[in-house]
């Protein structure tokens, strides 16, 4: 079992930048496959970004060539550096660690004024 904790989130302006970071414990980071989703007011939860183990990444459409998702297995730690910020981007991102099981972190907000 792996906990979660996200940090980095707050109000910026469009076209301004954030870096998120989610924090794991409890198991052995590097054997995850890390994700982050979010989720916008009255909408779904969506995949934004995903790293395997070995570190390759994919990214939603809505995200590419803005958003880059990095790890670093000796810290424990998920990034996502979220650049060129724009309005549609508002919601809470959660932090996603699958290894058979899923486990979810709480979520950190992030809002983008216009």
């Amino acid at each position: 079992q792996v906990q979660l904790v996200e940090s980095g989130g707050g109000l910026v302006q469009a076209g301004g930048s954030l870096r998120l970071s989610c924090a794991a414990s409890g198991s052995v980071f590097s054997a995850y496959v890390m994700a982050w989703y979010r989720q916008a007011p009255g909408k779904q939860r969506e995949v934004v970004a995903v790293i395997s183990r070995g570190g390759t990444s994919t990214y939603a459409d809505s995200v590419k060539g803005r958003f880059t998702i990095s790890r670093d297995n000796a810290k424990s730690t998920v990034y996502l550096q979220m650049n060129s910020l724009k309005p549609e981007d508002t919601g809470v991102y959660y932090c996603l660690a699958t290894l058979g099981q899923s486990y979810w972190g709480q979520g950190t907000q992030v809002t983008v004024s216009s």
